[in-house]
């Protein structure tokens, strides 16, 4: 997810250690042929998060935007490939075979509903992957003074053809004010890109997140990106 004048994407990274590791029909997902909207057999199950199945669809300057939770049989080849892309191995830690990514995947997708990995769907076009998860109950709460349901993303864009075009800054403000929206017990949102990420953090900053502190992960030092409910209207 490159934004503009740069080649590297944009990514809300995860480290190894720290963040997530451990629906209903949908009129914007697309069948795992890429042809036709498929009916969804993922379970509402994530309460953790207010039910991210059923946030539905938001309208934003580039098109209409969908988070759909993302389906192992159909999404995996779609996010192996992308993790795989040289520039979003860097910092994802994810590029290899299938496995690596099924096992992470599977990690959350059978877990208690605190990390919900997406599908970013514009128009109709799956180009990004996302993570929403509980950041005050993930290990990296360990790592910042952490506040009842704060909510953490993590972003990949995936596709080439939305890379460059600035969709980063943009759309981490749509799904971070989705957050907000959805979640009324939710005061911040909360992201850690590897602080090496310079076109990450601008993303963030584009989205009227502001930049909190420098903390050292298990694997990386990050920049400990947050939204405020609080300015949201003002950033």
């Amino acid at each position: 997810m490159a934004e503009a004048g740069t080649a590297v994407p944009v990514m809300a990274d995860v480290a190894r250690g720290v963040g997530p590791r451990s629906g209903s029909p949908d009129p914007g997902r697309v069948s795992c042929e890429g042809s036709a909207p498929r009916p969804s057999s993922v379970p509402c199950r994530d309460d953790l998060l207010h039910y991210v199945a059923e946030w539905g669809p938001v309208d934003t300057p580039a098109g209409g935007f969908h988070l759909v939770p993302a389906r192992l049989e159909c999404d995996l080849p779609l996010i192996c490939r992308w993790m795989n892309d040289p520039a979003a191995a860097e910092f994802w830690e994810l590029a290899g075979p299938q496995e690596v990514t099924r096992d992470h995947l599977r990690a959350q997708l059978t877990g208690d509903g605190r990390s919900v990995p997406c599908i970013g769907v514009l128009d109709g076009t799956q180009m990004s992957y996302w993570e929403i998860y509980r950041a005050d109950l993930d290990p990296l709460a360990r790592h910042y003074p952490a506040r009842p349901h704060d909510t953490g993303l993590h972003l990949l864009v995936g596709g080439v053809a939305h890379r460059g075009r600035g969709l980063g800054g943009l759309l981490l403000r749509a799904v971070a004010d989705l957050v907000l929206d959805r979640r009324p017990s939710c005061t911040r949102v909360i992201a850690e890109p590897d602080i090496r990420n310079t076109p990450s953090v601008a993303a963030f900053l584009t989205a009227g997140f502001r930049f909190s502190a420098e903390v050292d992960l298990p694997a990386k030092r990050a920049a400990l990106m947050v939204r405020d409910r609080s300015l949201r209207h003002l950033l």
